[in-house]
């Protein structure tokens, strides 16, 4: 019996070892393969060496990456939460000073993570270029599957401002919570950009 189980064995293993050229890898075959998450590196970080502004650790889930001091971490990203209010052109202006850009959702994901804060915030996306037409302050056009706008929104109603409500702002209160707003009105921002990568 013992010797049965030796050859099923072997025949197992000759199986996957030789398996025919016809059979791609799970990348090729199933695109929905998950990618590995930078959770599971098991990388060591290297020391960081900077002046300034210094560089903190705000998550030790994601430890191979850092964001300067006042900034969240999540992921690769870092994101900046205003604690005054601007109009929106003035965040976006205050942002790009602070090496980033009003925030870009890409996400469901991120979408729960930024509403869990509580007021109301500019977010990167506007159709003040064309009406009707929202753009991503990386000028890439907003994906009409990955939107989060209230059930009446976008409106454009003229009653603050007679220009319309040009500039996307988002609150707490549930995650379909975007609203279109006049630009020249004050919120408080969100902004965004790439955590510093210091695993070696």
């Amino acid at each position: 019996m013992l010797r049965n189980l030796e050859m099923k064995q072997e025949t197992v293993k000759a199986d996957v070892t030789e398996r025919p050229p016809e059979i791609k890898p799970c990348s090729t075959v199933q695109p929905t393969c998950p990618e590995p998450e930078v959770k599971i590196i098991t990388q060591s970080c290297s020391p960081i060496q900077t002046t300034s502004p210094q560089l903190l650790e705000i998550n030790t889930n994601d430890s191979c990456y850092k964001c300067e001091e006042g900034w969240e971490q999540h992921g690769g990203k870092c994101y900046y939460f205003s604690t005054k209010s601007s109009s929106w052109n003035k965040s976006r202006t205050e942002c790009i000073t602070k090496g980033g850009d009003l925030v870009k959702i890409d996400s469901s994901e991120e979408q729960i993570l930024l509403q869990k804060k509580n007021g109301k915030f500019w977010i990167g996306l506007t159709d003040s270029a064309v009406e009707g037409r929202w753009l991503w302050v990386d000028g890439s056009p907003l994906n009409e599957r990955l939107t989060f706008w209230f059930f009446t929104e976008p409106n454009n109603m003229p009653v603050q401002d007679p220009d319309g409500e040009d500039c996307a702002m988002m609150g707490h209160n549930g995650i379909m919570f975007w609203f279109d707003y006049s630009c020249k009105l004050t919120l408080r921002s969100i902004c965004e950009k790439a955590a510093v990568a210091v695993c070696v």
